[in-house]
Order: C-alpha cells, then structure tokens, then sequence
C-alpha cells in the first residue's frame, strides 16, 4: 500500500497523489508493474457522489424499498445505475449493474464517505476509461507504461466474505 495517501477529494489529481505517495515510500515503478486502485479513490476524485436529499424516487423504487428495508431514494439510484433487478431481499438489491457486472446495490457505497449520511459513492462512470487516463498520466510523468487496476469488492451467492473483482483495466 502507499503511505500518507490523503483523502481524496471531487477533482483531485490522482496520478499527482500517487506519484508523491510513492515517492515518499520511497518507491520506483518499473515496467510491467501493475497499479491496483479501490475503486473508491477513482469515484472520489471523479466526484461521482449524489445527494439522497435531491433524488426523488420512483413508485418502483418506494416498493423495492419496502422490500428490501432500504431508503427508497438510494434505491432509485441503485435502479438508475442498473440494467436489471435480479434479486430482492432483506438489505440488498443484486443487480445487473449498467456496465455489466453482476452485483449487490450496484456497487453504491455509504461507508467511508465524507459528508452527511445523505451522501452516496457511485462507480466511477467508465472504469476503463478511468483506468487508461490514469494509465497515460503516469507513463507521461515516470517514462514507465505499466498496468492499472481499478477495483472493487464483490460477495458472491451462497459464499462467506468477498472478493477483490477488477471493474477497470489497462495495460494488461
């Protein structure tokens, strides 16, 4: 892990942050290393954040939460991140996530985020993208062209814990 890694904030410039983090390790990256980010930092710096208070839900939403026991105005935002409802119950909501993954609340978070209790952490838009940005930015600052990972964790059905799932690739 790189040390003194400050949170990161809307607009932030990650391959900056990260480039002095490793210095300070001190670390030297070389090619064919691979970078792997929480995809919490990306979204971060990408302000993919909403605010419950200004989300409206849907009557679908209103009945999936009583389902579920969730705020039915996270529940808009997790149908609105979705392809598809593929399961209900009580805490969670598996989805069809829009960029393809299979997974619980579409991947929003509430944990570890700054702000109210109103405040929810979405994926990054593009995790690729995101990836390949970030990918370029460091090999213009190092010389060095090596892979990114961006990752999240994923439960898996009829399995205790979770594991670390790649949602955003480049370079390998």
């Amino acid at each position: 892990a790189l040390p003194n890694l400050p949170e990161i904030t809307p607009g932030a410039d990650l391959p900056a942050l990260l480039l002095a983090s490793a210095a300070r390790a001190p670390l030297t990256f070389r090619a064919g290393d691979v970078l792997v980010l929480a995809q919490k930092i990306v979204s971060k710096a990408e302000g993919r954040y909403a605010q419950l208070k200004s989300v409206t839900p849907s009557p679908r939403a209103q009945a999936l939460g009583v389902a579920c026991h969730k705020d039915a105005r996270l529940v808009e935002l997790i149908l609105s991140e979705s392809r598809e409802v593929l399961r209900v119950k009580p805490g969670v909501i598996v989805v069809e996530h829009r960029l393809g993954f299979v997974m619980a609340n579409a991947g929003i978070d509430q944990s570890n985020v700054p702000g109210s209790e109103d405040t929810v952490l979405l994926l990054p838009e593009d995790p690729d993208v995101s990836a390949r940005a970030l990918r370029e930015a460091l090999r213009v600052a190092t010389g060095v062209a090596m892979g990114v990972l961006i990752i999240d964790s994923f439960g898996r059905a009829w399995r205790h814990g979770v594991t670390g799932t790649a949602i955003g690739v480049a370079g390998l």
